[in-house]
């Protein structure tokens, strides 16, 4: 009779961990079903780490990768309590990972203000509102500047400014030497050279390109601003756009990239670099020797990438981290971290601050043999989202050579 009992008793105990298990300690709160709405956080966001600091993840474009890392390094001295999560990506994935939900960072910084704009329509467009304010203080702020230029090999280089009957590059010299069968001796260089080959990135998948092709559409229709959905539908531009693109090899997806394989391999690989002013400063250098000289032109409208950085207006961002937030966007406009800029071949957004100085290693100095100039052509201005994705989406579409 005791073994028995025994018996009941164990099978009655092991019936109630049962329940216990499998009914409440795996079951989540709120049912089976996953919450609607976008996908959480990564991992590492929250509002503090170890030893009860407050933690903000920065996301930023990769092309000032070094100027932040030293920056941040700066400001966390200064402000102990805050830990800066700091992580590079491409503007452009980084604005479809905040759009979609998988990335929600508290500050973002992509490359220029056509990435702001074009995440700005699409968020309307998605949820109905604005992921941040158009401007004032808790809108776009710019930390930095660097225009578009063009990197090219001094023998070509001159070969294409005579074309352009100027004392600059054009992208109608540009045209007409990737479209003539003769290649380069079409507008008076060597046959030897070759074909015209041209170098930017991918539209759809780095800044730079996007700014490459804005800025032939502009020159295509003369303006520098005003550009409307409706101009990308005309079928002469369209073609004129596919025609420049067959000068490009390979679309890379980061401009880094190809402008390393052009100092590495000469024009051989590439003759002509559509690429920021910064990464072209980072480059000169190491190219001057290898295959004859390697120089900055102006084109005669240029785009800045002004490096907007913004807060987002989540609800992922908490007090605690707006307000540090605050402070790390007021250190990197400061005069420390923008002095610290010139180090690293950028124009500093505060105006105030001069870009000729006495220190040898400043490049806007020690450069200035290499074409790097002060002076700028007029800029471009940043056309709306809706102009943006459908210079993409014509891009994409109708231009890219297949």
């Amino acid at each position: 009779m005791k073994q028995k009992v025994a018996i009941i008793g164990a099978f009655v105990a092991f019936a109630v961990v049962l329940i216990l298990v499998v009914g409440g300690g795996g079951k989540k709160k709120g049912g089976d079903k996953p919450a609607p709405g976008p996908p959480p956080a990564p991992a590492g966001s929250g509002t503090s780490s170890a030893g009860g600091k407050v933690m903000i993840d920065f996301l930023y474009s990769s092309e000032k990768k070094d100027w932040i890392d030293a920056a941040i390094v700066e400001f966390e001295k200064a402000n102990p309590d805050v830990d800066v999560v700091a992580a590079s990506k491409g503007s452009l994935d980084a604005a479809s990972g905040i759009l979609d939900g998988s990335l929600k960072p508290v500050l973002w910084s992509p490359a220029d203000s056509l990435i702001v704009n074009l995440l700005a329509t699409d968020w309307q467009t998605k949820y109905g509102k604005r992921p941040f304010p158009a401007d004032g203080e808790a809108g776009p702020q710019q930390l930095l500047l660097s225009p578009l230029v063009f990197a090219v090999w001094e023998d070509r280089a001159k070969v294409l400014m005579a074309a352009s009957g100027g004392d600059s590059l054009t992208w109608k010299a540009i045209h007409k030497a990737v479209t003539s069968p003769k290649g380069w001796s079409a507008i008076g260089g060597k046959p030897a050279w070759g074909f015209v080959k041209l170098g930017h990135t991918d539209p759809n998948k780095s800044n730079s390109g996007l700014q490459a092709l804005l800025l032939m559409t502009l020159e295509y229709y003369t303006k520098t601003s005003g550009l409307t959905v409706d101009e990308l539908f005309d079928e002469k531009y369209q073609t004129w756009v596919k025609e420049i693109e067959k000068g490009v090899p390979t679309f890379e997806a980061s401009t880094g990239t190809f402008m390393t394989d052009m100092v590495r391999f000469g024009p051989s690989k590439y003759d002509i670099a559509v690429v920021y002013e910064s990464l072209a400063i980072s480059q000169l250098e190491n190219a001057q020797g290898r295959w004859g000289n390697l120089r900055i032109y102006y084109p005669p409208v240029t785009l800045w990438s002004d490096h907007p950085v913004v807060m987002l207006g989540g609800d992922w961002v908490t007090p605690a981290q707006a307000k540090a937030a605050e402070r790390l966007i007021a250190y990197l406009r400061g005069h420390e971290a923008q002095s610290m800029a010139l180090r690293f071949g950028f124009r500093p957004a505060d105006t105030s601050l001069p870009l000729k100085t006495s220190d040898g290693a400043n490049p806007f100095t020690r450069l200035a043999q290499y074409g790097l100039a002060l002076e700028l052509p007029e800029a471009a201005t940043a056309p709306d989202g809706a102009v943006v994705r459908n210079l993409l989406m014509m891009w994409s579409r109708v231009a890219r050579p297949q």
